[in-house]
Protein backbone atom coordinates (compact mmCIF):
# COMPACT_ATOMS: atom_id res chain seq x y z
CA UNK A 1 0.00 0.00 0.00
CA UNK A 2 1.27 3.24 -1.59
CA UNK A 3 0.70 7.15 0.11
CA UNK A 4 0.42 9.88 -2.27
CA UNK A 5 -0.18 13.03 -1.62
CA UNK A 6 -1.20 15.96 -3.73
CA UNK A 7 -0.48 18.81 -4.82
CA UNK A 8 2.76 20.41 -3.52
CA UNK A 9 4.04 23.63 -4.48
CA UNK A 10 7.10 23.72 -2.08
CA UNK A 11 9.72 21.64 -2.38
CA UNK A 12 11.22 22.05 1.17
CA UNK A 13 7.59 20.54 2.33
CA UNK A 14 7.44 17.87 -0.64
CA UNK A 15 10.50 16.57 1.18
CA UNK A 16 9.11 17.02 4.73
CA UNK A 17 6.11 14.71 3.53
CA UNK A 18 8.27 12.14 2.19
CA UNK A 19 10.02 11.71 5.66
CA UNK A 20 6.95 11.80 7.59
CA UNK A 21 6.18 8.84 5.46
CA UNK A 22 4.43 9.77 2.39
CA UNK A 23 5.17 7.46 -1.09
CA UNK A 24 4.17 9.69 -3.92
CA UNK A 25 4.72 13.56 -3.80
CA UNK A 26 2.29 14.71 -6.55
CA UNK A 27 2.18 18.45 -7.84
CA UNK A 28 1.07 19.98 -10.98
CA UNK A 29 3.33 20.68 -13.63
CA UNK A 30 1.72 23.35 -16.44
CA UNK A 31 -1.78 24.86 -16.59
CA UNK A 32 -5.07 23.12 -14.66
CA UNK A 33 -7.15 25.40 -13.85
CA UNK A 34 -7.19 29.29 -11.74
CA UNK A 35 -8.20 27.59 -8.52
CA UNK A 36 -5.38 24.80 -8.53
CA UNK A 37 -1.71 25.00 -7.51
CA UNK A 38 -0.18 25.35 -10.70
CA UNK A 39 3.53 25.64 -11.60
CA UNK A 40 6.00 26.42 -14.40
CA UNK A 41 7.78 23.46 -15.65
CA UNK A 42 10.99 24.36 -13.76
CA UNK A 43 8.91 25.25 -10.58
CA UNK A 44 8.12 21.21 -10.90
CA UNK A 45 11.60 19.97 -11.86
CA UNK A 46 12.42 21.79 -8.20
CA UNK A 47 9.84 19.95 -6.44
CA UNK A 48 11.04 16.00 -8.40
CA UNK A 49 14.41 17.53 -7.65
CA UNK A 50 14.15 18.20 -3.89
CA UNK A 51 12.32 14.38 -3.41
CA UNK A 52 14.38 12.15 -1.02
CA UNK A 53 15.63 9.07 -2.76
CA UNK A 54 12.93 6.79 -0.94
CA UNK A 55 10.03 8.99 -2.37
CA UNK A 56 8.51 8.83 -6.19
CA UNK A 57 7.20 11.97 -7.81
CA UNK A 58 4.26 12.40 -9.87
CA UNK A 59 3.82 14.98 -12.46
CA UNK A 60 -0.20 15.94 -12.89
CA UNK A 61 -0.97 17.40 -16.35
CA UNK A 62 -4.04 18.50 -17.75
CA UNK A 63 -2.71 19.51 -21.10
CA UNK A 64 -4.10 17.50 -23.94
CA UNK A 65 -1.34 17.87 -26.78
CA UNK A 66 0.92 14.63 -27.36
CA UNK A 67 4.29 17.06 -27.63
CA UNK A 68 3.56 19.03 -24.63
CA UNK A 69 3.47 16.30 -22.08
CA UNK A 70 6.27 14.55 -23.26
CA UNK A 71 8.14 17.81 -23.63
CA UNK A 72 7.16 18.49 -19.91
CA UNK A 73 7.77 14.32 -18.81
CA UNK A 74 11.56 15.52 -20.69
CA UNK A 75 12.11 18.86 -18.95
CA UNK A 76 10.47 18.03 -15.19
CA UNK A 77 11.67 14.43 -15.31
CA UNK A 78 9.42 12.88 -12.75
CA UNK A 79 8.90 9.71 -11.99
CA UNK A 80 5.35 9.16 -13.37
CA UNK A 81 3.31 11.54 -15.67
CA UNK A 82 -0.30 11.47 -14.31
CA UNK A 83 -2.71 12.13 -17.09
CA UNK A 84 -5.49 13.97 -15.74
CA UNK A 85 -7.39 15.37 -18.83
CA UNK A 86 -10.79 13.25 -19.67
CA UNK A 87 -10.53 10.43 -22.17
CA UNK A 88 -11.89 11.56 -25.03
CA UNK A 89 -9.48 14.46 -24.70
CA UNK A 90 -6.35 12.44 -24.15
CA UNK A 91 -7.57 8.71 -25.80
CA UNK A 92 -6.56 5.68 -26.09
CA UNK A 93 -3.82 6.36 -29.22
CA UNK A 94 -2.53 9.20 -27.60
CA UNK A 95 -1.88 7.61 -24.65
CA UNK A 96 -0.62 4.97 -26.58
CA UNK A 97 1.69 6.93 -28.18
CA UNK A 98 2.49 8.73 -25.00
CA UNK A 99 3.78 5.26 -23.48
CA UNK A 100 5.91 4.45 -26.85
CA UNK A 101 7.57 7.93 -27.10
CA UNK A 102 8.12 8.37 -22.87
CA UNK A 103 11.41 7.33 -21.22
CA UNK A 104 11.30 3.95 -19.86
CA UNK A 105 12.37 5.80 -16.88
CA UNK A 106 8.83 7.32 -16.54
CA UNK A 107 5.83 5.69 -15.56
CA UNK A 108 2.18 6.85 -17.11
CA UNK A 109 -0.25 7.01 -14.77
CA UNK A 110 -4.56 7.60 -16.58
CA UNK A 111 -7.02 9.18 -13.88
CA UNK A 112 -10.06 7.84 -14.50
CA UNK A 113 -13.79 9.41 -13.37
CA UNK A 114 -15.57 6.50 -11.39
CA UNK A 115 -19.22 7.13 -12.28
CA UNK A 116 -21.67 3.63 -12.76
CA UNK A 117 -20.39 0.56 -14.22
CA UNK A 118 -19.22 1.76 -17.19
CA UNK A 119 -15.96 2.94 -15.48
CA UNK A 120 -15.07 -0.57 -15.45
CA UNK A 121 -14.80 -1.33 -19.27
CA UNK A 122 -12.80 2.22 -19.81
CA UNK A 123 -10.64 1.61 -16.64
CA UNK A 124 -10.27 -1.96 -18.67
CA UNK A 125 -8.47 -0.35 -22.21
CA UNK A 126 -6.79 2.39 -20.53
CA UNK A 127 -5.02 -0.55 -18.20
CA UNK A 128 -4.14 -1.54 -21.44
CA UNK A 129 -1.69 1.25 -22.56
CA UNK A 130 -1.27 2.60 -19.06
CA UNK A 131 1.22 1.87 -15.79
CA UNK A 132 -0.84 2.64 -13.72
CA UNK A 133 -4.51 4.06 -13.32
CA UNK A 134 -5.79 6.60 -10.95
CA UNK A 135 -9.55 6.41 -9.92
CA UNK A 136 -11.32 9.63 -9.20
CA UNK A 137 -14.04 11.97 -8.73
CA UNK A 138 -15.37 14.62 -11.45
CA UNK A 139 -17.77 16.89 -10.97
CA UNK A 140 -19.25 19.84 -12.85
CA UNK A 141 -16.80 23.20 -12.84
CA UNK A 142 -13.83 21.22 -11.94
CA UNK A 143 -11.62 20.78 -14.97
CA UNK A 144 -10.29 17.48 -15.78
CA UNK A 145 -10.67 14.36 -13.64
CA UNK A 146 -9.99 14.74 -9.90
CA UNK A 147 -9.55 17.23 -7.25
CA UNK A 148 -13.03 17.88 -6.37
CA UNK A 149 -13.00 16.99 -2.70
CA UNK A 150 -15.77 14.58 -3.34
CA UNK A 151 -15.73 10.79 -3.29
CA UNK A 152 -17.62 8.40 -5.60
CA UNK A 153 -19.19 4.57 -5.23
CA UNK A 154 -16.22 2.62 -4.00
CA UNK A 155 -17.73 -0.69 -5.14
CA UNK A 156 -17.53 0.36 -8.29
CA UNK A 157 -13.36 1.28 -7.48
CA UNK A 158 -13.59 -2.26 -6.04
CA UNK A 159 -14.88 -3.85 -9.08
CA UNK A 160 -11.99 -1.90 -11.25
CA UNK A 161 -8.93 -3.21 -9.16
CA UNK A 162 -10.55 -6.64 -9.66
CA UNK A 163 -10.41 -6.40 -13.29
CA UNK A 164 -7.24 -4.79 -14.39
CA UNK A 165 -3.94 -6.11 -14.31
CA UNK A 166 -2.11 -2.92 -12.93
CA UNK A 167 -1.73 -1.12 -9.55
CA UNK A 168 -4.67 1.26 -8.81
CA UNK A 169 -4.63 4.24 -6.57
CA UNK A 170 -7.83 5.36 -5.26
CA UNK A 171 -8.47 8.71 -4.62
CA UNK A 172 -11.40 11.46 -4.85
CA UNK A 173 -12.62 12.73 -1.41
CA UNK A 174 -10.32 10.85 1.20
CA UNK A 175 -9.21 11.95 4.55
CA UNK A 176 -8.03 10.90 7.81
CA UNK A 177 -12.14 9.83 8.45
CA UNK A 178 -12.73 8.01 5.88
CA UNK A 179 -9.34 6.33 4.84
CA UNK A 180 -9.71 3.21 6.57
CA UNK A 181 -13.16 2.32 5.11
CA UNK A 182 -12.06 3.07 1.63
CA UNK A 183 -9.65 0.81 2.39
CA UNK A 184 -11.75 -1.77 3.02
CA UNK A 185 -13.97 -2.27 0.22
CA UNK A 186 -11.55 -1.04 -2.77
CA UNK A 187 -8.35 -2.61 -1.62
CA UNK A 188 -6.77 -0.74 -3.83
CA UNK A 189 -2.45 -1.04 -4.39
CA UNK A 190 -2.77 3.13 -2.89
CA UNK A 191 -4.87 5.86 -1.99
CA UNK A 192 -4.49 9.54 -2.75
CA UNK A 193 -5.57 12.77 -0.91
CA UNK A 194 -5.29 15.99 -2.05
CA UNK A 195 -8.50 18.38 -0.80
CA UNK A 196 -8.50 17.13 2.39
CA UNK A 197 -4.74 17.52 3.45
CA UNK A 198 -5.09 21.00 2.42
CA UNK A 199 -4.85 24.45 5.16
CA UNK A 200 -8.38 25.06 5.39
CA UNK A 201 -9.97 27.02 2.90
CA UNK A 202 -6.88 26.94 0.31
CA UNK A 203 -6.74 24.90 -2.73
CA UNK A 204 -2.80 25.50 -3.22
CA UNK A 205 -1.32 25.11 0.54
CA UNK A 206 -0.46 21.93 1.76
CA UNK A 207 -0.79 21.07 6.28
CA UNK A 208 1.60 18.92 7.05
CA UNK A 209 -0.46 18.27 10.26
CA UNK A 210 -3.52 16.99 8.31
CA UNK A 211 -0.87 15.19 5.94
CA UNK A 212 0.78 13.03 9.39
CA UNK A 213 -3.19 12.72 10.41
CA UNK A 214 -3.67 11.17 6.87
CA UNK A 215 -0.50 8.69 7.06
CA UNK A 216 -1.72 7.74 10.40
CA UNK A 217 -5.32 6.67 9.40
CA UNK A 218 -3.93 4.43 6.81
CA UNK A 219 -1.26 3.12 8.69
CA UNK A 220 -2.87 2.24 11.36
CA UNK A 221 -5.39 0.11 9.11
CA UNK A 222 -4.87 -3.87 9.89
CA UNK A 223 -4.60 -3.75 5.98
CA UNK A 224 -1.90 -2.23 5.82
CA UNK A 225 1.13 -3.20 4.06
CA UNK A 226 4.10 -1.17 3.76
CA UNK A 227 4.65 -0.95 -0.06
CA UNK A 228 7.49 1.21 -2.14
CA UNK A 229 6.95 2.61 -5.77
CA UNK A 230 7.09 -0.12 -8.79
CA UNK A 231 10.56 0.37 -9.35
CA UNK A 232 11.79 1.57 -6.20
Amino acid sequence: MIIQIYAFTDPKEAAAAVEMGVDNIGFIAGKYGEVFAELTFEEAREIARAIPAQGTSTAITMAVDVEEILRMAEYVEPDIVHISSEVDQVNLEAMRTIRERLSPDILLMKAISVEDASSVEVSKQYAEVSDLLLLDTSAKGFPGVGATGFTHDWNVSKLIVEEVKIPVILAGGLSADNVQKAMEIVRPWGVDSNTSTNIEGSRVLKDLKRIEEFIQAVKSSPLYEPGRGLRK
